[in-house]
């Protein structure tokens, strides 16, 4: 090859060049590159956030249930062949806690009596809390915490002493167990012994006002029957001890039992809150799409504002590849920019919605790498046509344009 020859070839664009000649498009009009990747990065940050957000609280169910345990099976009465509500007999307890996996057993009773503030709060102002009948060892098997004095025992749990559920004292205006804290309850004066935390696994306690099993029959009229009966068996086997303990609560009619598995109804929460996410994700995907047409928008009047420098860059020997190639950087780190800016995003409003539930914060790597990938595949996307477009134009045709 001639240096005649040498002189007419296009020098090739280094990928070192074309970032720096698609950066210098778009450091040209900044507001209208702003603009234009404030809607890509609203369209990530929101597919970011939901997949983050759905995500913390996954794990945060999944450290509940970890410290919680599956393991745990509630029995409670059902109904008879003609409807009627049938109760568990007496025994049903002492007979469940001789199943083999089982490791631990106890009980609640529902009684009739009725808990208020004082003495002078009307009969149906009940607030729809129950007076419920306790074994002492309920708290430890139903996993639940205390948030104020302590738990009944021995000493208490014969007398007029009550423990109320998260939801019972706030509705009672209830904030400290002590001594001088009572509530009217069967009609007689009870005291506030203790205060539970909300129980995850057990949330009918939440609403109910706990006392002892010796003084709900002494002094409140309880028959003795248990309500709700909790079994904790050993992991391997809970499904088996599913399956028998209907007949082992009452062996005369097993049909009128209803057993379950409360981390069941957390895990059917999780999934039904997946219904929102596709939703919300969905919203999000719509954004990404606006933020594309922006992108788009954007290219387009650039390659009409600057038919003059590409008539310019032609008449200099720039081909038709290298303008191409040209107004696609600009359209790929235009989307870039709004793409690392939306993971940022949905990092920051994941990690502060995490922050306000008390959950830990997990946002997984590959949303966002796919967040970023989308972004520059709707970049390339829009950009293609004016890229296209620009290349397509003559030098003398660009040079005279207005």
């Amino acid at each position: 090859m001639t240096a005649t020859e040498a002189m007419l070839v296009p020098a090739r664009l280094r990928p070192r060049d074309v970032v720096r000649v698609g950066g210098a498009g778009l450091r040209a009009r900044p507001l209208r590159v702003f603009l234009s990747a404030l809607g890509i990065a609203i369209g990530i940050a929101a597919m970011l956030g939901v997949v983050g957000i759905s995500a913390s609280s996954q794990e945060n169910l999944n450290r509940q249930l970890a410290a919680l345990g599956t393991n745990l099976l509630t029995v409670s009465p059902g109904k008879t062949l003609f409807g009627e509500s049938s109760h568990l007999p007496a025994e049903a307890e002492g007979m469940i806690g001789q199943i083999a996996p089982v490791t631990a057993v106890t009980a609640t009773g529902t009684t009739q009596a009725r808990v208020y503030r004082n003495d002078h709060v009307p009969e149906a102002e009940t607030g729809s809390i129950s007076v419920t009948a306790a074994r002492l060892d309920l708290i430890h098997d139903v996993g639940a915490t205390l948030t104020a004095g302590t738990w009944l025992n021995e000493a208490t749990h014969a007398f007029p002493a009550t423990v109320l559920g998260a939801k019972a004292a706030d509705r009672l205006g209830v904030v400290q167990a002590g001594p001088d804290q009572r509530v009217w309850l069967g009609g007689q004066w009870f005291t506030v012994v203790g205060v539970l935390a909300p129980a995850p696994l057990a949330p009918e306690l939440d609403t109910a006002a706990l006392v002892g099993w010796p003084v709900a029959r002494e002094r409140l009229g309880f028959d003795g029957y248990p309500t709700t009966i909790y079994a904790r068996a050993q992991e391997e086997h809970v499904v088996e001890v599913r399956g028998v303990l209907g007949a082992t609560a009452n062996p005369e009619n097993p049909n009128e039992v209803e057993v379950s598995r409360p981390s069941d109804v957390l895990a059917a929460k999780q999934a039904t809150d997946a219904t929102l996410n596709a939703l919300l994700l969905g919203l999000g995907g719509v954004a990404l799409l606006v933020g594309g047409v922006g992108v788009a928008n954007t290219m387009v009047i650039s390659v009409l504002e600057r038919r003059a420098e590409i008539g310019l860059r032609r008449s200099l020997g720039a081909t038709r590849g290298q303008i191409r190639v040209q107004f696609l950087a600009e359209s790929l780190l235009l989307s870039a920019i709004g793409g690392v800016g939306g993971v940022l995003l949905g990092i920051g409003v994941t990690a502060a919605y995490a922050s306000l539930q008390a959950w830990p914060a997990i946002v997984p790597v590959w949303a966002m790498a796919g967040g970023v990938l989308a972004t520059l595949v709707i970049g390339g996307v829009a950009g293609f046509y004016p890229a296209v477009r620009a290349a397509r134009m003559s030098p003398t045709e660009a040079l005279a344009a207005p």
